[in-house]
């Protein structure tokens, strides 16, 4: 992959990452990257999140690289790698391309799409994995993207779902808003994108996110913001028992997508989006 041609404004660096000589701000805390790092791979959402984005894009494969903006670690990009797909990780912040890097990913760009000066019309395929909520004018930003695709290029997003599960950790997240399906299928078409799938994951999450962080935030009894024990606390499972009992709740919804069977409610959504 030709990443000169693609986004001139990149230089590569002696630690193997493409930089940027500009620097634009995000809606992302700045340990927000160290923090998932601690615990992506021995976590239950992260690695559930990687199945299900590997299934939907099996079903609807790329027609070549798959740019992952916003991409954080290189946790999404690494299992799509894993999975056969040619991925180029798209991350702002310095530390999460650092930490991909340390993961094995061969092509890290630390820019925005927008400092790397990435080319309309040049790209095959685009992941957006718990993005679009941190953009205040998502419409903007998804047009931004739609532009960047070739002509039948995709588009994968992940949002996190329902106003009413709205938290503390949002706040902390940087979050500009949650979704429904339809708001993110309203939001992609905007932007001039055909919507090809569409469906929502963690079906089981709902209930036990809006009593243990939706419910305290608005009582205003919500704690300050999570310790790194807290948060392995809730990514990580407690034991062998534990763990196989977690996938075998989340193992259905993988079969689902495999299937191309949307399910109905869930605490994120997951889409899948063309350019015509």
């Amino acid at each position: 992959m030709n990443i000169e041609a693609i986004a001139p404004n990149l230089t590569l660096a002696a630690d193997g990452i493409w930089y940027s000589s500009e620097q634009e701000a995000v809606s992302y805390p700045a340990e927000g990257n160290d923090d998932c790092f601690a615990v992506e791979d021995r976590s239950f959402w992260f690695r559930h999140r990687n199945r299900c984005i590997a299934s939907v894009v099996a079903s609807f494969p790329p027609p070549g690289v798959i740019f992952d903006v916003g991409g954080g670690n290189g946790f999404v990009s690494m299992g799509l790698r894993q999975a056969g797909f040619d991925v180029a990780l798209v991350e702002p912040g310095p530390t999460g391309a650092r930490n991909a890097k340390r993961r094995g990913l061969e092509t890290v760009i630390c820019a925005t799409t927008d400092t790397a000066g990435v080319k309309q019309g040049s790209v095959p395929a685009i992941g957006l994995f718990d993005v679009v909520e941190h953009i205040a004018d998502a419409d903007e930003f998804l047009k931004s993207i739609r532009s960047l695709l070739v002509s039948g290029g995709m588009v994968y997003a992940t949002v996190p779902a329902f106003d009413f599960l709205w938290s503390r950790e949002d706040v902390d997240a940087g979050h500009v808003r949650r979704y429904t399906l339809d708001r993110i299928r309203n939001a992609l078409g905007r932007a001039g994108l055909e919507v090809l799938f569409a469906s929502y994951i963690f079906r089981v999450l709902p209930l036990p996110i809006f009593l243990i962080r939706s419910l305290p935030y608005r009582l205003g009894i919500a704690k300050a913001k999570r310790s790194a024990a807290e948060i392995e606390r809730h990514h990580v499972a407690p034991g062998a028992f534990v763990a196989r009992s977690i996938s075998a709740i989340f193992d259905p919804e993988v079969r689902n997508l495999e299937a191309r069977k949307p399910m109905r409610f869930g605490g994120s959504c997951l889409v899948v989006a063309r350019a015509p």
